[in-house]
């Protein structure tokens, strides 16, 4: 690579890499706000709300790519081509594609690594995510209790703790049973925790009281320094982790088990999403050859190219948006995946040939004053 080539791609590296660190941390806080369920509603641990949110990396960085890459490419270009830099390129006898050919390998090698995002670490990381959450889910501290509120965990049950303290004691803590036979049972202690008993969950009752109701009227009063509770009914669960289409590998969404029965009834969308896994790194080099063309595909400017960049701009947002209703549209019919192919090829094969439908310009715009004219009679 000339020494030309590695300066106009170093020049368009950085504000890539930019660009795609502001959208991502934009991304990543609006991801944030939204999983503040987990901490408040769930009272799951700091590490584990960052632990989850981190595990979107993958998808979000795959997402705002392509608006990075344009985004950071016009700023790139349009300085360029304003200080006359990428004119000098022209004049010293550069063609076209070689000016362009540094950001082109660049945009190429940007769509390489969305690639491999979608092919191994999304499907990694979103199954990493599908556990946690299951996890989450079925926390039974979290389902058992909510701190200052009457729960019910489950019909038959209510649940009421004034405090968890920091130890993950619940303080002050009430219970009430409905049994199958009809009697009724009332639990108070000053504390309670969550533990196992051989492998079975009990809640641990400390300095309390029983109070039970048998279904012929006979009331049983009972006081305890300890008590062990059965929470077995509410751990009992036959459900399992779900893979969405976006936690499977790229096999499992071409070449699915039609034997189970999601699967056979959602065939349609897992191929629609294998192809989406292929085809989106595209839109990475198509929005590199839009900035490009609001850029070179016009004469030079003095005063600079915003109507033409905001005109890509507006076709940029177009090519997404036709893509993802392309996406939609495949989940319909087999045959329209090649939408999701020909949309960000399209783009690209318009942008090239915009930029190269225009002539090369290979004069300097030199803007130094003339030297005024002698005055007659000077000298005489």
């Amino acid at each position: 690579m000339r020494l030309i080539d590695r300066y106009l791609l170093r020049q368009l590296v950085g504000p890539v890499v930019l660009a795609t660190l502001a959208l991502t941390a934009v991304a990543l806080l609006s991801q944030s706000l939204a999983g503040l369920d987990l901490i408040v509603n769930q009272r799951q641990s700091a590490l584990v709300f960052l632990k989850i949110t981190l595990l979107y990396m993958p998808q979000l960085i795959n997402l705002i790519l392509p608006i990075a890459v344009f985004v950071a490419a016009l700023v790139a270009l349009n300085r360029l081509h304003t200080e006359q830099e990428i004119v000098v390129c022209f004049a010293g006898g550069m063609s076209r594609w070689r000016v362009i050919s540094p950001a082109m390998r660049l945009a190429c090698t940007v769509a390489f690594l969305a690639l491999v995002m979608n092919l191994f670490v999304q499907p990694a990381c979103f199954r990493l995510l599908r556990q946690e959450l299951f996890e989450v889910r079925t926390d039974l501290a979290a389902t058992l209790v909510r701190e200052g509120e009457f729960a019910t965990p489950t019909p038959g049950l209510t649940v009421y703790a004034q405090s968890v303290d920091g130890a993950g004691n619940l303080v002050n803590l009430f219970i009430h049973q409905t049994k199958a036979d009809g009697s009724d049972s009332t639990y108070s202690a000053e504390k309670g925790r969550i533990a196992r008993a051989q492998g079975r969950p009990v809640l641990i009752l400390q300095n309390g009281s029983n109070q039970e109701l048998s279904s012929r009227g006979v009331l049983n009063y009972l006081t305890f320094r300890s008590y062990t509770f059965d929470l077995t009914s509410l751990s009992s669960s036959d459900e399992l982790i779900h893979y969405k289409p976006s936690d499977r590998w790229i096999h499992e969404l071409f070449f699915p088990d039609l034997q189970q029965d999601w699967e056979r009834r959602n065939r349609l969308d897992l191929l629609a999403q294998g192809h989406a896994r292929i085809a989106t790194p595209l839109y990475n080099i198509a929005f590199m050859a839009l900035a490009l063309s609001a850029i070179l595909g016009g004469g030079f400017s003095r005063l600079g190219y915003g109507r033409r960049i905001a005109s890509m701009a507006a076709v940029a947002a177009m090519v997404r948006l036709v893509g993802f209703l392309a996406l939609s549209a495949s989940e319909d019919s087999a045959w329209l995946n090649i939408l999701q192919y020909a949309v960000p090829m399209g783009a690209t094969a318009y942008a090239m040939a915009t930029i190269f439908r225009q002539k090369v310009s290979r004069h300097i715009d030199i803007t130094a004053p003339r030297a005024a004219p002698p005055l007659l009679g000077a000298g005489a």
